[in-house]
């Protein structure tokens, strides 16, 4: 089987998705004899010839300061749709809702293989966070969940992202498909904690709570500064360790040192990113609990993560990463506020026996390896197949524009071929997606009556328009 994954980032780019790519990429090759061949932005600098399998890097430009070092791609340029074509994939997996899943259907019509996307965070947070005005938020909302709904098949990674899918207008169906983790089960050997937390004052007898993860005010880290707060006010020694990078840091520095929690014997540590997974694995080793208040997460891979390594975690009941979690035998639930996570710490100090059980209960519950994690989507994309062969694969409607722009590579006069009235037509479809997202496609579509003659001139706005766009899109 070929298979064609896309993402809005990739190695060099650390994050969640990103992570979920290259193990998607790894087991698919190494243990179901696929072939992978994976399409992201390109980075200045970046190395792509290393992977035991080819990776496409396309044209990409820097956006807004908002985006946090992001590059978004240009899902138009022909060289490397022309690679990824040849490559001849089975099946296209996106999972991103931007420029991804635009080069995704694009493909679709060029080699005729379905579409998966996963649906992998509330990306209507983080749209709302980098665009201030909100009509133009809203806009790309839509336009978001109006290029999923034609994909063949919509994966969400928890039921609570299906959810918020449905949420934002999402007509379609989906399925649930949980992502796995890259730890194996089991804890990490004495000498490896020693070694990662070198260092760090961490006194023997003292809980030490872990946060790993963005840093950023959305995943209930305000809540949970508040609590320890409480906590310390209540005369309890903690440790709590932030591992991560994100926006919010110096704001969440400045906070715990206003409330008091930089020195003394309650603090906290920001130990800035690691990205050594064994690294990681000795931090969850070492920790007592695993504090996560995030309700935006979709999966919280971390709390798997943490699971793996039998340390037990905090959430917030009804969250996402709360889901499947029974409180007091894998994990522990609380309401939303610092008062439930101050009251939960102060009556679990001491109790060291019963929550290590509770740790361990989640590590045979909980865990979720990638190897099974791929193997459950490689056989759908084995039955997504079947359905095609067979002709049962539910009709999806296209977009006359991703048509138009797939007829452009099949030669420079199949644009031509479309004729004034279809020109009108993709018009109106490009409405859909114009740019009250940046403003810039309005003036060009007054001016669309004239482009029967003048079809490349149109696609090159056209190609322009969407590059200014994506600029709202932002993983």
């Amino acid at each position: 089987m070929n298979i064609c994954l896309l993402n809005d980032s990739f190695p060099p780019v650390i994050d969640g998705v990103a992570n979920v790519v290259v193990n998607y990429a790894s087991h698919l090759r190494d243990e179901h004899g696929a072939r992978v061949i994976v399409g992201t932005p390109g980075y200045p600098g970046a190395a792509y010839d290393d992977y035991p399998y080819p990776v496409v890097p396309y044209r990409s430009f820097a956006i807004h300061a908002a985006a946090g070092g992001y590059r978004a791609g240009d899902p138009f340029e022909e060289r490397s749709v022309a690679a990824l074509r040849a490559f001849e994939p089975d099946i296209i997996h996106s999972h991103c809702p931007a420029v991804s899943n635009i080069m995704a259907r694009l493909l679709r019509e060029t080699t005729g293989a379905p579409v998966v996307f996963t649906y992998h965070t509330k990306y209507d947070i983080d749209i709302n966070r980098a665009v201030k005005l909100k009509p133009v938020a809203q806009e790309g909302i839509r336009a978001m969940v109006a290029g999923i709904e034609p994909c063949d098949e919509v994966w969400v990674v928890s039921r609570g992202a299906g959810e918020n899918l449905r949420s934002l207008g999402f007509r379609g169906s989906y399925r649930v498909m949980a992502n796995g983790v890259d730890f194996a089960r089991g804890r990490a050997a004495g000498d490896a904690v020693a070694k990662a937390t070198a260092g760090y004052d961490l006194p023997e007898g003292v809980p030490v709570y872990l946060y790993v993860g963005r840093l950023i005010t959305y995943k209930g880290l305000p809540l949970l500064l508040d609590a320890l707060k409480l906590l310390k006010d209540g005369g309890h020694a903690f440790r709590m360790i932030f591992v991560g990078k994100g926006p919010d840091r110096e704001l969440l520095e400045e906070k715990a040192a206003d409330l008091g929690l930089m020195e003394g014997d309650a603090k906290c540590v920001f130990t800035g990113a690691i990205y050594d997974r064994e690294e990681l694995r000795a931090w969850n080793t070492r920790a007592d609990l695993f504090l996560f208040p995030s309700t935006f997460d979709t999966n919280g891979l971390v709390v798997r993560e943490a699971a793996a390594c039998g340390l037990a975690s905090v959430l917030i009941r009804g969250s996402c990463a709360a889901e499947d979690v029974v409180d007091g035998r894998n994990g522990f639930l609380i309401d939303e506020s610092a008062e439930a996570m101050a009251a939960l710490l102060s009556s679990l100090t001491g109790r060291k026996d019963a929550v290590r059980a509770v740790g361990r209960r989640a590590m045979e519950e909980l865990y979720l390896s990638w190897s099974d994690s791929v193997a459950a989507a490689y056989d759908r994309y084995q039955a997504i197949l079947e359905e095609k062969r067979r002709g049962l694969l539910p009709e999806k409607k296209r977009d006359l524009l991703i048509t138009a722009a797939a007829r452009r590579f099949d030669g420079p006069d199949r644009l031509r071929e479309l004729g004034r009235r279809q020109l009108v037509d993709l018009r109106k479809t490009a409405q859909g997606v114009r740019d009250d997202l940046t403003g810039a496609a309005a003036g060009m579509m007054e001016n669309i009556s004239s482009a029967g003659e003048n079809a490349e001139r149109l696609w090159e706005e056209l190609a322009e328009s969407f590059r200014q766009a994506l600029d709202i899109f932002r993983r």
